[in-house]
Formats: structure tokens, C-alpha cells, sequence
């Protein structure tokens, strides 16, 4: 098992290579950096993610400034191609949501150690 290291938060991984923070990790390291109990940090992401969810669903954009703005936008309909048959297909138009990220979200990212 290794460890990552978020701010001042080692968060315990247990596949380096995939380098990704889980739900779980995500919760340990709120509480650690706000000092609340892990149940009160769950319960703060699950709260966070409903209302965002839900205000995308309206067709509401949900901007956090510097970090990123997640909104719906709209498919147009297309057509594909079934893989095994080759037939064509018809693909209806449909919203799906879409992150876009903010300014310093991105200079974070691509900062060079």
C-alpha cells in the first residue's frame, strides 16, 4: 500500500499506477482539512453532488469560481453505426452534462513541479 499526498493530507492508495482518489479518500481528506467528522465530510460531498446534480437537471449552470462551471448541454441527434452489424443507427438528441474548468483550476493542474 502506498500513500499519496494531498496538502497536508496522506491520503492511503492502494494502486499507485491509477493515481485516482475515491469517494472514500475524497472524505478523509475534507475531514482532515476541515477537522469535522468523516460521517459530517460524507455528508457534505453527498449534499454538494445532489445539488449540483439536480440544478444541472433544471438546465441551471453551477459556477464555482477558479475551479469550474458544470451546466447541460444539448446532443443533436446522429446517426451511428451498430459495431457487430455495421447497420446504421439512429442516436436521438439528448442533454448531457458538461464540466468546463475555470482559470486556476487549470494553472493548478498544469504547474510544473
Amino acid at each position: 500500500m502506498s500513500e499519496l499526498t494531498h496538502g497536508r493530507v496522506r491520503i492511503s492508495t492502494v494502486h499507485q499506477k491509477e493515481k485516482k482518489l475515491n469517494k472514500t479518500e475524497l472524505i478523509e481528506a475534507l475531514a482532515h482539512e476541515t477537522e469535522m467528522s468523516k460521517a459530517a465530510a460524507g455528508r457534505a460531498i453527498d449534499a454538494l453532488l445532489e445539488i449540483i446534480t439536480k440544478s444541472v437537471a433544471k438546465k441551471q449552470d453551477v459556477q464555482l469560481i477558479g475551479f469550474g462551471t458544470f451546466k447541460a448541454t444539448k446532443r443533436a441527434a446522429r446517426t451511428g453505426r451498430n459495431p457487430r452489424t455495421g447497420e446504421a443507427l439512429k442516436i436521438a438528441a439528448a442533454n448531457v452534462p458538461k464540466f468546463t474548468p475555470g482559470a486556476a483550476f487549470k494553472a493548478a493542474v498544469n504547474k510544473k513541479k
